[in-house]
């Protein structure tokens, strides 16, 4: 059947179809009353759901573009950065760096682990110079199903007086990430996640001391530019043309997330994460994350049982019930399936999406009690 295809991937997410149909409207122009109204409310909601009182720069790109204009408006060649690595997006921050000339140390864990806060202080004391000039960390990993203590080890990097730059793609809107209770200075996100909208804008929040160490970068980003953009938010404008259709999108986006509440959106994320860890236990499947404790309520990563390969499951769940879920990525790949509770996600579909599993992995010949899934998905969701 078509047009049933449902993304239970660690993005793009589900969109709700208010959100699309008012997407699906002419656009209006950019530099019009009209959207420099809508850009007021946008501006101000984000700050909100990003728990800050920084503004909340959007840009016309992927969460990568956010990465890479966190990075090349506070980076000189040569300035130290030091990289928390606990999967794929830690490495990219990495790699960005590397490109802008900084020198580059990583302290990276095996996947599935997360940053432990002890090993970061003692390498942060070590450095009695203070010639770390950056550090860069991952809160939600979905190339694994992690999460970071952010709080944690932002409160680490503060003492010692670095500047903290967090990708928040995978969580903003999701998991608790309160940018000013936390200290953090650099805050970056993604449309095609939490926002429930799809892929096209980034999001980046700067605290004053963040901005500081831009206004000292010899040759910052132009189309990413700090100051453009906040002489841009202060106007309730933008720097350049941007994705409008997508502003209006995220504009009726932010709306539905302030009727459900912030918290209500957090606690959502949490119970459909742990009914599905709850469910998969229960059909004999491994998580791939052991420690319940660093588990995301974003994403799950699953092992796939033995004598049954990660493609066939994912191409009967596509082929046989529409549903789409994510491989794992690099080393990963072929060894772990991951699914999203992220978004516009709601009961009937974790449901619907268990079943489903169960359906494909019984057609695939592993053996366990049918309905054993959905049984503990509902023991939890009640």
């Amino acid at each position: 059947m078509k047009d049933k295809t449902f993304l239970m991937i660690p993005g793009p997410t589900p969109v709700p179809e208010s959100v699309l149909l008012d997407m699906a409207k002419h656009p209006v122009g950019h530099r019009s009353s009209e959207f420099s109204s809508i850009l007021k409310e946008v501006y101000a909601d984000l700050k909100d759901v990003f728990q800050t009182k920084n503004d909340v720069f959007v840009l016309t790109a992927s969460g990568t573009g956010a990465m890479e204009a966190a990075l090349s408006n506070l980076v000189n060649e040569g300035d130290n950065v030091l990289s928390l690595v606990i999967g794929n997006f830690g490495e990219r921050w990495a790699k960005i760096a590397e490109s802008l000339g900084a020198n580059v140390e990583r302290m990276a864990v095996e996947f599935g682990q997360a940053i432990d806060g002890n090993a970061l202080k003692e390498r942060l004391d070590a450095d009695v110079d203070k010639k770390i000039k950056i550090v860069t960390l991952t809160h939600n990993e979905t190339a694994t199903g992690v999460t970071n203590d952010v709080k944690n080890l932002v409160a680490l990097i503060k003492e010692h007086g670095a500047v903290s730059v967090v990708d928040g793609v995978t969580s903003i809107a999701a998991l608790n990430c309160p940018m000013d209770e936390w200290g953090i200075d650099v805050l970056v996100s993604g449309s095609q996640k939490g926002f429930m909208i799809p892929p096209g804008l980034a999001f980046i929040a700067v605290s004053d001391k963040a901005y500081s160490v831009y206004e000292q970068c010899k040759h910052p980003s132009f189309y990413f530019n700090w100051g453009a953009y906040r002489k841009s938010v202060r106007d309730a404008s933008t720097p350049y043309t941007p994705a409008v259709n997508l502003f209006v999108a995220l504009h009726t986006a932010l709306k539905i997330m302030k009727n459900e509440g912030l918290s209500n959106i957090h606690a959502r994320h949490k119970k459909l994460a742990t009914a599905l860890r709850a469910a998969i236990k229960a059909i004999g499947l491994e998580l791939f994350v052991k420690d319940e404790s660093i588990a995301s309520y974003a994403i799950t990563a699953v092992l796939p049982p033995a004598g049954v390969s990660v493609p066939d499951i994912r191409a009967t769940l596509k082929k046989d019930y529409d549903i789409v879920v994510a491989n794992g990525q690099n080393a990963l790949k072929d060894k772990i399936f991951r699914m999203g509770t992220l978004g516009f996600v709601c009961e009937r579909d974790l449901l619907a999406a268990i079943a489903s599993l169960e359906a494909s992995l019984y057609k695939l010949g592993h053996k366990f009690e049918l309905g054993s899934g959905v049984k503990a998905a509902i023991e939890h969701l009640v």
